[in-house]
């Protein structure tokens, strides 16, 4: 899924360490992977496999006291494992109940970091704690694991350079601006940068899955999480154990298609939220729904001309309430906060309310007064891990895995065509979107791997969520990627709206743990309603 993520700095109580080092070795360790017995890795890999996770208690504020944290260790370049090292960050929540193994967890993103989000939101993750250890990770390059960046704006080449509607300009100058970013990219996200995407970020999980003790991989995964799901299943079909798929990701669409699902998927929910709010006469959109929605595009263009200044540092775009307004848009939990900042926005300029909803929520705790100081590891200090770290990571990660780069004398010829299938898809997110997916022209060609290999699998059932209302994943996704991974996916269709459905529907959330805990899948294409109610 081409998810949103905003450039902008999020409100954080200084990161977990979301940067890890790369430790740079001494070449010669031989390529060629043999495996034992138990069809582990034998020879240039065995070290990374043979390492075993040593947890401790989470030194840091405002974290639940039970979360423990750790590490594991591996190799940069999996063709080349002696060239270099980077630590990855993981989490946990101990099981409590007789312990079968772990369950690996993924929120999404791509550019989401999921020890953050394990250590805030484990609560709805609780029950499989009779079962599982519930353990996540920050993938690499992203949060603690060696985090991309773009650079902070100062040279004006980063991410946000890009923002105000720039798909809209003229493409020579537009072309020259993605060429500067993808080398600012480059410059400051360092050696990891060639090695991030989908395909070695599953190969991450099984040295993972072996660090745990695991001989086969437990997985829930969320969105994205569905594509990193599905290709470790590609990889180590073998090793796959019981995984869920939630907010099923496509395998096949380029990133203009995808682009194109998504802004036509959140422009629905925009509407949708559109007749909600109006019904409420404290609706800072007003009464009407026709006139509610060309307000907001009307605030996105003002802001867009006008930016209101931030207490965050930049000032407040357009591109920044079209950013808020996807995130707010995800859930219709969501909806009463996204009212209310918009809100302050519209009655009183305040800005802090979207700025919360940009970023996406993120927060991070700090590390606990009079807590022992860490003994020296490669992760880097929370005052040094870039602001931009979700949507660099988010772009390098997508990019990393599409092939396609059309020439500039393609781009240029077709994005007139572009630009009006984008805003007919939506007047308001069309053009970020747009922007998000020129963001490849300039980087290296992606790997095809995910497009012609992740098929035809011969692996254990997994369960597939796909959700009918969703606005970033489709349900048509869910249905063309479990046709292509075949017979082993079970498919459970989700009759209600929002992103995902573990979180907001109680069927679909005892069908998952009841999946992950006992394996007892529901049959090949039944339901839960709208109602909760599964049959």
């Amino acid at each position: 899924m081409l998810a949103m993520l905003s450039t902008r700095p999020g409100r954080r109580r200084r990161a977990f360490a979301t940067g890890a080092a790369l430790t740079v070795l001494g070449a010669g360790l031989p390529t060629a992977t043999a495996a034992a017995a138990d069809g582990e890795p034998l020879s240039a890999l065995s070290r990374f496999y043979e390492q075993k996770v040593v947890w401790s208690t989470c030194e840091f504020d405002d974290v639940p006291k039970d979360l423990q944290c750790g590490k594991v260790t591996v190799p940069l370049d999996y063709a080349r494992p002696g060239a270099g090292t980077l630590d990855l960050a993981l989490a946990r929540y101990r099981a409590t109940g007789d312990k079968r193994g772990s369950v690996l967890l993924n929120f999404g993103g791509p550019g989401g970091a999921g020890v953050p989000q394990l250590a805030y939101g484990g609560k709805d993750f609780m029950e499989l704690t009779d079962g599982y250890d519930v353990v996540s990770f920050d993938p690499r390059g992203i949060g603690r694991s060696s985090p991309v960046s773009c650079g902070d704006g100062a040279d004006e080449e980063g991410l946000g350079a890009l923002e105000g509607g720039s798909a809209s300009g003229d493409p020579r100058a537009l072309l020259a601006k993605l060429k500067k970013t993808a080398a600012a990219c480059a410059r400051h996200s360092g050696p990891v940068l060639p090695y991030i995407g989908t395909v070695n970020a599953a190969r991450d999980m099984d040295v993972i899955r072996r660090a745990l003790g695991d001989k086969k991989l437990n997985f829930l995964g969320f969105s994205y999480g569905t594509r990193l799901g599905a290709v470790y299943a590609a990889q180590f079909p073998h090793k796959v154990g019981r995984m869920a798929l939630d907010g099923v990701d496509t395998l096949t669409e380029p990133l203009t298609e995808q682009g194109l699902a998504g802004a036509r998927g959140q422009q629905v929910a925009l509407d949708d939220f559109v007749g909600w709010c109006v019904e409420d006469i404290a609706c800072p959109l007003g009464q009407d729904p026709r006139t509610a929605r060309e307000e907001v595009v009307r605030l996105v263009r003002s802001l867009d001309e006008d930016p209101v200044p931030s207490d965050l540092g930049p000032d407040f775009t357009g591109q920044d309430l079209v950013s808020a307004l996807a995130q707010g848009l995800y859930s219709k939990e969501l909806w009463p906060s996204l009212e209310r900042a918009i809100a302050r926005l519209v009655e009183d300029g305040d800005v802090g309310g979207v700025s919360d909803l940009a970023t996406g929520g993120m927060v991070f705790p700090t590390r606990a007064r009079g807590s022992a100081e860490p003994s020296p590891s490669p992760l880097t200090d929370a005052e040094d891990v870039p602001l931009d770290n979700l949507p660099a990571a988010l772009m390098a990660v997508n990019c990393a895995d599409d092939p396609d780069r059309p020439s500039a004398e393609r781009i240029t010829a077709n994005l007139e065509n572009l630009r009006a299938a984008y805003d007919a898809a939506s007047p308001v997110f069309g053009q970020y979107r747009l922007t998000e997916v020129l963001l490849c022209y300039g980087r290296p060609r992606g790997t095809d791997y995910i497009r012609d290999e992740v098929k035809d699998l011969d692996t254990p059932d997994m369960l597939l969520v796909g959700t009918r209302g969703d606005p970033a994943t489709p349900y048509r996704w869910t249905e063309e990627t479990a046709e292509r991974l075949g017979d082993s996916a079970v498919v459970l269709d989700n009759r209600s709206e929002g992103h995902t459905g573990y979180g907001t529907s109680t069927c679909v959330h005892r069908k998952i743990d009841d999946f992950l805990l006992y394996g007892s899948l529901p049959p090949d294409g039944s339901s839960c309603g709208p109602d909760e109610d599964g049959h």
